[in-house]
């Protein structure tokens, strides 16, 4: 059935349980919500449109508490647009360096300032890790141990609120001031013999137990596991003899020891001999890492020793895209750490304290939102539409709102939305962050709707049951929303 005979019939049933006598024309809130309605028993929706001047245009559970998703993003990215000055230039204050330390057979110290995008691709060509084995090997033939540095960051590598499961994954990969290659381990699966385990390529930085199969056909149904802290994963499910090898990618414990491996493996192919062990050197968190915690300013931080060479990222605007695009959990998490440096330890209560400034910029009441990270995956957080609607207006304003939004996916278009909206009038005309959890679906931002004007939304479906998406009837109230204006 065509979404709008699905309107019609919604719309129909709500009015035949309506006494004659009660019965009024329709409004827009009681289309909207006869649309939302269609998800049936189980879903906790809310949603808030605001006009061009401000006024509510649609007010569902306004001020209910819902969690977010990677809505929570919207915040990460607003905030560092807010406090973090020019981000259209090169980005020197991330760039990972190297130095070396002792005076005869030294160490080689790979120090990380919060780089999200530091490469060790073979096909790099920017904020590339070889640029520092180059350096190293244009200094020395033997080296002792190879140091990743993860200090700048108190080790918080997961948030509060972060399901466990999930950290074997990339979704849930440790965040750390010292990352590479998005702290993933790529692991190449192919087809083998029917009846054997499948074929693998990857850098042998896990131990893998490979228990998969190949079976005569089907595509790829495998899956992976590794508890946290350990060093072997388990491979499991099966792959078809004539099916396509299969991609994937697991989290990395330890970043910073991750890094120092991968540039150890780079200074040897240098001819560089390395003669001591890898490891990483971390800072346990501390009260004062809390800014609730601590009277006054933060406790200062040691200068940085001369560095052999230092890299500069490209600009940090373009990762935002990347964050809000793609949604990328991992660069929104160093982010929101980033954030928390200025005026803090880099700690994630110094980045939420920073977003909490920024709300009550924004005139947003604290009870609106709570948060305990800057991805989104912590089910902690908590947001309401009114709140995140009012925030929305206020980035609008601001002389860096407009190339905020141009960081946020498109209809119909690119990012995460690419296929939503596709062949709609939306198609091109909204811009808005996703956000997808267990039982969790949300969207937030601008539409442009038929008579050309700009409406602000954000919204929100929580307690959905599994194997269902309430995205479909959000969609449609939306595209109602944009007919109707």
């Amino acid at each position: 059935m065509r979404r709008g005979w699905r309107v019609l019939a919604a719309a129909f049933a709500l009015a035949c349980l309506t006494p004659a006598s009660a019965r009024e024309p329709a409004t827009l809130q009681t289309q909207v919500e006869a649309v939302l309605a269609q998800a049936g028993p189980g879903p906790r929706f809310g949603l808030v449109v605001l006009g061009e001047d401000g006024r509510e245009l649609i007010a569902i559970n306004p001020d209910g508490r819902f969690i977010p998703a990677s809505n929570t993003k919207i915040f990460t990215t607003a905030v560092a647009f807010a406090t973090m000055g020019e981000l259209d230039g090169p980005d020197a204050a991330g760039g990972t360096s190297v130095r070396l330390e002792g005076a005869t057979t030294p160490d080689v110290i790979l120090t990380g300032r919060g780089d999200a995008r530091l490469s060790s691709a073979p096909d790099c060509m920017a904020d590339c890790l070889s640029s520092l084995a180059d350096a190293v090997a244009a200094r020395t033939r033997v080296v002792r141990d190879v140091v990743g540095d993860a200090g700048l960051f108190p080790d918080q590598r997961w948030s509060p609120g972060m399901s466990w499961n999930n950290i074997p994954t990339r979704s849930g990969t440790a965040v750390s001031a010292l990352s590479l290659d998005d702290n993933e381990l790529q692991i190449r699966a192919a087809p083998g013999p029917i009846g054997q385990p499948p074929r693998l390529e990857f850098a042998a930085y896990y131990q893998i137990e490979n228990r998969a199969v190949t079976v005569p056909s089907g595509a790829a149904e495998l899956s992976f596991d590794r508890l946290p802290g350990s060093m072997v994963l388990r491979l499991t499910g099966t792959i078809g003899a004539d099916a396509e090898p299969e991609l994937l990618r697991a989290g990395i414990d330890d970043p910073a020891h991750y890094a120092a491996w991968r540039f150890k493996a780079l200074l040897e192919e240098r001819k560089i001999r390395v003669i001591g062990k890898v490891t990483a050197r971390h800072r346990p968190s501390r009260p004062t890492d809390d800014p609730a915690m601590r009277n006054g300013a933060p406790p200062p931080r040691p200068p940085e020793p001369d560095a052999l060479a230092r890299l500069t990222p490209p600009p940090l605007r373009e990762d935002i895209a990347a964050i809000n695009k793609q949604s990328q959990n991992l660069h929104a998490e160093l982010l929101l750490r980033r954030v928390g440096l200025r005026d803090g330890t880099g700690s994630i209560e110094d980045g939420v304290a920073a977003v909490r400034a920024m709300m009550e910029q924004a005139d947003v009441p604290r009870a609106a939102y709570d948060l305990s990270d800057g991805s989104g995956m912590s089910t902690y957080n908590r947001v309401a539409p009114r709140g995140m609607a009012t925030l929305l207006r206020w980035i609008a304003a601001q002389p860096w709102g407009a190339a905020w939004r141009e960081t946020l996916p498109i209809g119909g278009v690119d990012g995460t939305l690419a296929r939503r909206f596709h062949g709609t009038p939306l198609q091109g005309r909204l811009f808005a962050k996703t956000g997808t959890l267990n039982a969790t679906n949300a969207l937030s931002g601008y539409l442009l709707t038929r008579g050309g004007h700009t409406l602000i939304f954000s919204a929100y479906a929580n307690d959905v049951p599994a194997g269902m998406s309430a995205t479909a009837m959000v969609d449609e109230a939306l595209e109602l929303i944009a007919a109707s204006n």
